[in-house]
């Protein structure tokens, strides 16, 4: 068995094992679901007949349909109880070229950590990549280490920890999107903070955040945060947000230090701060819609612009916004109808935004679509 099937096959493993996890006494487990025929499941901007069957909340794909969608052949075997994806494509030059190609990258931090029934772990992962939030299931078939290639027990990751991850190549349709990870890189630990914003302050190097109440004038409560071009800001759905949006009263969890300051209150640079923002469930967007819309907005970059922006085609921020309050400025009269009537009845955009070259004079470049009927309207006012 080549390489890439043994990784392919141990990704089915941590992902069935992270859904329905089996009893040490027994192979199987009744299971109630329901077929979401509804839903449409998109595999490369193109549209499946493929139905996801919905079990706890959790989507789930058939083997073969989805690994037929994704370029893969599917062999069961009943001896080993073993199901196997191979890949068809054997053209790839660099030997397992292909294989690295498919597989997902993230750089963020550890929200949790669960231990599942199997042995494995499950990683909630927020932060910078292919999926700015997904869960990971880690077990015996990852390869985790630290930053000089030394072995790190899966038990010992906590909240606060920096990593840098490979998962897939297969990944659920569910929102945050599950997957196996395959190679995990373990960094700083960052202290963990939950608490209120009580102000936010613009500064030459970028912004500074206080967080926590003094009580009876002493600072041990509060912690100021020096948040500079390393630091993340995002929702609780680890999409990007603006740092104007952030308010006094704003309920967060920061990953900072672990350096500080003695004063008091303490100083230190964060570099994960997480909006704990209540959205409607209409505001998110599954892992496969997010690509989908990444995919529009880049054949809609404008003539000259391409070669200004510093941003991934795969890690542009995408978000779902009220079109009441966007600054979109439609670019054809059909447009400008589509804008108009979407504002009357109170629907949703999306923006897709990427930094570039002249942010500085200009501001980031943001590709604007209609939620509904992923019509592009046109692109945000930029200064």
């Amino acid at each position: 068995m080549n390489k890439k099937k043994v990784i392919i096959a141990a990704t089915l493993v941590g992902l069935m094992g992270s859904a329905v996890a089996a009893e040490a006494s027994s192979f199987f487990q009744k299971v109630n679901g329901f077929v979401r025929s509804d839903i449409k499941v998109i595999v490369d901007g193109e549209k499946t007949s493929m139905k996801p069957v919905f079990i706890n909340g959790q989507a789930y794909l058939p083997a073969k349909s989805e690994a037929d969608a994704l370029g893969y052949d599917v062999k069961y075997s009943a001896k080993d109880r073993s199901l196997t994806l191979t890949s068809r494509d054997q053209g790839n030059e660099g030997g397992n070229g292909g294989e690295e190609a498919q597989l997902m990258k993230l750089s963020g931090v550890v929200q949790s950590v669960t231990p599942l029934d199997n042995g494995a772990y499950r990683l909630d992962v927020v932060g910078r990549g292919t999926n700015s939030w997904v869960l990971l299931t880690v077990d015996k078939e990852t390869k985790l280490t630290d930053a000089n290639g030394k072995h790190v027990n899966a038990k010992d990751l906590k909240a606060g920890t920096e990593i840098e991850a490979d998962y897939g190549p297969v990944m659920t349709m569910s929102f945050p999107g599950q997957s196996h990870a395959v190679n995990v890189t373990v960094g700083s630990q960052r202290l963990v903070k939950e608490d209120v914003v009580t102000n936010v302050k613009h500064t030459d190097d970028g912004w500074q955040v206080t967080i926590g109440q003094a009580k009876d004038g002493n600072g041990l409560s509060q912690v100021v945060l020096n948040a500079g071009k390393e630091t993340k800001l995002m929702n609780a759905q680890g999409s990007s947000i603006e740092w104007e949006s952030l308010k006094p009263g704003t309920k967060v969890v920061a990953y900072y230090g672990p350096e500080m300051t003695k004063s008091l209150p303490p100083i230190s640079p964060v570099f994960y701060l997480v909006a704990l923002t209540d959205k409607p469930a209409q505001d998110t967007l599954a892992p496969a819609q997010v690509s989908e819309f990444r995919a529009l907005a880049w054949s809609k970059l404008p003539d000259g612009q391409a070669s200004h922006v510093k941003t991934k085609k795969d890690e542009a921020a995408v978000e779902v916004v009220n079109a009441s309050e966007s600054g979109v400025l439609a670019t054809t009269e059909d447009a400008k109808k589509l804008l108009q009537a979407v504002k009357d009845k109170g629907g949703k955009l999306v923006t897709v935004t990427y930094e570039t070259d002249q942010d500085q004079l200009l501001g980031p470049l943001t590709v604007v679509f209609d939620l509904e009927s992923k019509t592009f309207i046109g692109y945000n006012a930029r200064r």
